[in-house]
C-alpha cells in the first residue's frame, strides 16, 4: 500500500492496532467493506501484546461468543494463536474456593460446565503446585491463547481480505461535516478520508473522544508481567491463583500478572513502559503458587499501560453524535474477548447494533451522573514523582 492510497481514504478508519481495534478491521475485510487501520507504534505494542492471554470472560455479554471462537481462530485467521482450551483455578482456603464457585455458577447459568478438585486432583493436574493448595476449580471453558502470535494473525488476516495497515501514525484530530459526522481522521501523514471511524486505541481513547466532545470516563495503569525460564509441561498450561492470571507457554516459560496496578497518568507513550518495583511482589507470588517451580529464574519481563473505566466494564457504543464514530474501550480485558468485541464492533458499524448478544450495558451513557472526580473517589491515582 502507497501512502497516496492510504491518504485517499476509506469506508472505515480504526484507531488502533491493538486486539480489539484489529479484529474489528478483520470483521469488516471479510465482509469486504474498505477498511484501513492506523496505529501511532507497531501493532500489539500496548497491551495487547502484553497480557497473560487468558479467554474466559465468563462475566461479559460476549462471552457466549467469545468461547464459540476461540477455538476456531487458528482456522478462521489463517494464522496460528496458539490457543488452548480449558483452566484451572487453584485455592489456597475454603474461602478462595467459595468466592471460585461464583465464576462457576455463572458459567453454568450460560451452558458451560466445571468440575470441583479436591487438594490430591489440583495437584495431580498441577505438578508444579504446593501443598498449601487445598482445591480449585477445572473449567471447560475458556483458555488462553500468545498475544504476540494472535495480533500478528489479525493484522495478516485482515491484509488478506483487503484491509490495510498504517503503522507509525499518529492521530492529530478529526475533519467533520456540517451536520457533525466524520469524514475524515487528520493524521502525522495527512488526512485519511472514511464514511465511518472507530476509536479502539486503548488508553488513548479517551483523548481522542475528547475530540468530538464526547467525554469517557477512563484512567491509565500499568500492568506488570514476568516470564520465567522453560520448565517441564504441565499438563494444562492455563493456571490461575493467588491473585495472578497467565499461561505457561508451549516453550515452558511461565507468563503472569496480576497487579496490584500502578495508577499512571497517560500520556503518548514513546516504546513500551518501563518495568516497576512490582515485578518483585508478582514473582514471590508466583513462587508461592508455583512452589515447585520457585527455582526458576526470571528471565524477563514487561508492562503493558491498560485502560480501566469506573464500573471496570468495557465501552462499546456508537453514540448518536456525531453518528458514525463507535468508541470501544474494554477497559483492560480487550485480548480475551477481542474476536467477539470485533465481531460486535463490525455489526455497529455496518448495522447500529449488535445482532448476537445483549451489549446495552456498554454504553456510554450509563456514565451520564458520574461524579467528577470519580477517580479520586476510588483511589486511583498516580504516584507521585519521587
Amino acid at each position: 500500500m502507497s501512502s497516496d492510497d492510504a491518504i485517499r481514504g476509506a469506508s472505515v478508519v480504526i484507531i488502533g492496532g491493538g486486539a480489539t481495534g484489529l479484529s474489528a478491521g478483520w470483521w469488516l475485510a471479510r465482509q469486504g467493506v474498505d477498511v484501513i487501520v492506523l496505529d501511532s507504534g507497531i501493532v500489539g505494542w500496548g497491551a495487547s501484546g502484553r497480557n497473560g492471554g487468558g479467554c474466559s470472560h465468563h462475566f461479559s455479554p460476549l462471552f457466549v461468543e467469545e468461547q464459540r471462537l476461540w477455538p476456531q481462530m487458528d482456522a478462521l485467521l489463517g494464522y496460528p494463536t496458539e490457543f488452548q482450551p480449558k483452566r484451572i483455578r487453584l485455592a489456597f482456603d475454603e474461602h478462595q474456593l467459595t468466592l471460585y464457585g461464583q465464576a462457576v455458577r455463572n458459567a453454568e447459568r450460560q451452558g458451560f460446565g466445571s468440575r470441583l478438585l479436591d487438594a490430591r486432583q489440583a495437584k495431580e493436574l498441577v505438578p508444579l503446585a504446593g501443598d498449601e493448595v487445598v482445591g480449585g476449580y477445572f473449567y471447560d471453558f475458556g483458555g488462553h491463547a500468545n498475544p504476540h502470535r494472535t495480533v500478528q494473525a489479525y493484522a495478516w488476516a485482515m491484509e488478506d481480505h483487503g484491509g490495510r495497515l498504517m503503522q507509525h501514525t499518529r492521530v492529530e484530530g478529526f475533519r467533520r461535516a456540517a451536520d457533525g459526522r466524520v469524514t475524515g481522521v487528520v493524521t502525522d501523514r495527512g488526512e485519511i478520508g472514511c464514511d465511518a471511524a472507530v476509536i479502539a486505541a486503548g488508553p488513548a481513547t479517551g483523548r481522542l473522544a475528547a475530540l468530538l466532545g464526547l467525554d469517557v470516563p477512563m484512567v491509565a495503569a500499568r500492568a506488570e508481567m514476568v516470564v520465567t525460564e522453560p520448565l517441564p509441561l504441565m499438563p494444562l498450561g492455563g493456571v490461575d491463583g493467588n491473585g495472578l492470571y497467565g499461561r505457561q507457554t508451549m516453550r515452558g516459560n511461565l507468563a503472569y500478572g496480576g497487579g496490584p496496578h500502578e495508577w499512571i497518568e497517560f500520556g503518548d507513550l514513546v516504546g513500551p513502559p518501563p518495568a516497576t518495583p512490582l515485578m518483585t511482589h508478582i514473582a514471590g507470588r508466583l513462587a508461592r503458587l508455583f512452589p515447585r517451580a520457585a527455582h526458576a529464574r526470571i528471565i524477563r519481563s514487561w508492562a503493558g499501560v491498560i485502560e480501566n473505566t469506573p464500573d471496570g466494564r468495557p465501552i462499546i457504543d456508537k453514540p448518536a453524535e456525531p453518528g458514525n464514530v463507535v468508541l470501544a474501550t474494554l477497559s483492560s480485558i480487550g485480548f480475551g474477548l477481542s474476536p467477539a468485541s470485533g465481531h460486535a464492533i463490525a455489526e455497529l458499524v455496518t448495522d447500529g447494533a449488535c445482532s448476537f448478544a445483549d451489549i446495552s450495558s456498554f454504553a456510554l451513557s450509563r456514565f451520564r451522573a458520574l461524579e467528577s472526580d470519580w477517580a479520586a473517589i476510588q483511589g486511583w491515582r498516580a504516584a507521585a514523582p519521587a
